[in-house]
Order: C-alpha cells, then structure tokens, then sequence
C-alpha cells in the first residue's frame, strides 16, 4: 500500500522524525487562510497529493511567498492532471494539496530504507546527493550510493548511523540530529512492515536536518497487522480495482483491449507478456488465486466485462491445485450468470486437462479451446480485431 505524502509525514512526525510545519490538507481554495495560519509564516510550500514522483517538475509543487500567490497556486494545482515520468503516461487528478511552511536549504541529501531481495532484509540506501530522481543517479554516478544493510532482530546500531553521517560529510553538530533520525526511519520500516520508507530530499537547515518530502510503501499482506492502515482508501484506485479488492481479487486495470483471468501472479505476467509478443495488448491483470472455484471466475467475468475496452477475453488456467474439469465446470457456471458480450478464448494444462476441455466443448456459447498460451494469445489477439 502506497501512502500519500502527508500520510507518510504524520508517520514520521508520530516518531520525532522532523518535518516542516504543516497547515494541513485542503481540498478547496475556500480552506486556504486557515491552513496558511496552521503552517506558520510564509513562505509556504503548496504541494498535489498524488501518488507520483515528479511532481515538482510537473508544476504540482509550488512556492508562495504572499498569501496572495499562495491562493493562485492553489487554484491551478487543485483540479489539474498531473503527468509524470511516474505516471506512464497517464494524468493523475489533483484532488487535494498539501499546504506547509517553507524552509531555508543549505544541502539536499537522499535517504532510504528499503527491502532488498539479494540479502533478505532491509537496507540502508543514501546519497549526499539529493533532491534528485535516485535511479538517475545510480545509473550515471554508482559511486554516489552509498549502502548500509539492517539487522531486523537488532535494528542499526549506534556506529553504522555515525559512520553513515560521516561518509555523507555532515557537519559534526548534525551527526547526533542524523543518528536519530536514521535510526528513527529504520523503527519505522519495521514496526510498520514497509518495503520502502523514502525522505527525498533529506535536507539540512541553519536549525538542523528536515524530512521536506517523504514517502512510504507497506506491505499489502501485513495490513492485518495494522488495521489503521487497513482502512485507509487508496485514491488512486479504480472503481473496478476498488470492487475486485473487496472480492480478495488481484486486479489491475489496463489500457489495452484483451481482458485477461489467469490463476497466478507470474503466469498472468506471462500471459500478458504473450499476449504483446502476438500483437495486442492486455487490458487487465487479473490473478484469481490458486482455489479459482466459481464464485471467483464469475466474480473474475464480471470485473473484466465492466470494462468498455475489453473486445475479448483470454482465460489461461493452470490446473494444478485445482483440477482442470473443476476449473472447466466453475467457468460454465459463471457464464449462466454472466452475458458474454466479446469473444472467449480458454486455455487449460494441467490435472484432467481433458475432462476439462471437453466440459469446455458442450458450453452453449462459442468458446475458443487453444492448446497453449502461444495459439490462446493469437486467437485472442485475431478475435479482439
């Protein structure tokens, strides 16, 4: 779960990470004054909530020095669409911005706390370059990055914070203010089940070290764990995405035009993938689980048949813990209750994949057998046409 830029600072600002302060989220000019006063003396940072990197070169972060540029800066961030490098090509609507007070720059750092595979656990990433797009930078300038890997029983000891600070070449008065900081997001990362607890940039003030942005991603299984978190709406969701989460569906909408139900995170990327690779374009990712009993293939066809730019539908089913006759017998179940509109073309391997097929075969509508996902993801791609 991706948190919005205030929502990540009221994390940190709940464990003594420093922020600048806030006047708060608004929604509407009209709440402007109030939360211009909230912040404190201008200058005042007017920043889109969006969940995209960006966002400043993309005009959704402004500066204001007078209330009056304040309440311009405003007006043409809330409503607007924002593009980024983040947002592949697609506008996020600006709903809401967060309104805080200014700060006075002297150095921009990069600090992050992320899961990283290789060594099963979190790591320490920063740079005393900051305020800058961190993947830029480890591709042109590597040496830039500097790396600190994090015990989870024992959490970063006093030394590997100092020594951090020193190789980021802070001032000896701000080691200690560091220190605590780091050893804070680390606190965070973990109590929180995060895969990625982010200040870009970290920046260093006449009065000390200052989270000016922040960001923070959870991790969707722990959720249990933190039912505060539980409850919160991603904005950025879809109708469809929020109704298939409802239904414990992993669903993500897409621009293109083949509706795709697959049992299986890493099959359903291989069949979209195929699905390129023949010349179309998937329209969803769609992974109805391992046990993809009726209630959740007809609750699968449902989903993607919503969608206006779906002209067919590929069904790739590997039946391994669930048989393929099973598989066969949920999916006719599920099209009595649903109204096929757009071609379906069914591809099933596994356990009785023969039973299956030819339950698949008695079906009153038309439906397209393949024999692999290469034939399935043509016929798909010929049908959608």
């Amino acid at each position: 779960m991706k948190l919005l830029e205030y929502e990540s600072k009221e994390l940190f600002r709940s464990r003594g990470i420093p922020v600048p302060p806030s006047g708060g989220v608004i929604r509407t000019a009209a709440q402007l004054p109030a939360a211009l006063r909230r912040a404190g003396q201008g200058p005042w940072v007017i920043k889109a909530q969006v969940l995209a990197g960006g966002r400043g070169k993309a005009g959704g972060i402004k500066l204001a020095r007078t209330p009056a540029e304040a309440r311009e800066a405003a007006k043409s961030i809330l409503g607007m669409t924002l593009v980024t490098h983040q947002t592949q090509g697609r506008g996020l609507k600006v709903r809401e911005v967060l309104v805080e007070g200014g700060a006075k720059i002297e150095r921009e750092l990069y600090l992050s706390v992320v899961m990283d595979r290789k060594s099963c656990g979190p790591t320490i990433i920063a740079s005393a370059e900051g305020g800058m797009e961190i993947e830029k930078l480890a591709a042109e300038k590597p040496s830039a990055i500097l790396r600190q890997g994090v015990d989870p029983a024992v959490g970063l000891p006093d030394f590997a914070a100092r020594r951090l600070a020193f190789q980021l070449g802070l001032p000896a008065q701000h080691v200690p203010g560091f220190c605590r900081l780091v050893k804070a997001l680390v606190g965070l990362f973990l109590e929180c089940d995060c895969s990625l607890v982010e200040v870009n940039p970290l920046v260093l003030t006449p009065k000390g070290l200052l989270a000016l942005d922040g960001k923070v991603v959870t991790d969707d299984n722990a959720l249990f764990r933190h039912p505060d978190l539980a409850q919160r709406v991603d904005p950025e969701l879809s109708s469809l995405e929020r109704e298939a989460k409802k239904a414990d569906l992993s669903y993500i909408g897409l621009d293109g035009s083949i509706g795709c139900m697959v049992n299986g995170a890493g099959l359903a990327m291989g069949t979209m993938d195929t699905i390129v690779l023949a010349g179309g374009r998937p329209a969803n990712f769609l992974d109805v689980g391992g046990g993809a009993d009726e209630g959740r293939v007809t609750k699968a066809f449902q989903l993607i048949l919503k969608d206006a730019k779906v002209k067919a539908v590929l069904v790739n089913i590997f039946g391994g813990i669930v048989k393929c006759d099973m598989i066969a017998a949920g999916i006719l179940a599920a099209l009595r209750k649903v109204q096929l509109r757009v071609p379906l073309v069914v591809r099933l391997q596994g356990t009785n994949v023969e039973k299956g097929r030819e339950l698949l075969s008695q079906a009153k509508v038309k439906i397209l057998s393949a024999e692999n996902l290469w034939d399935a993801a043509q016929k798909a791609v010929e049908v959608s046409r």
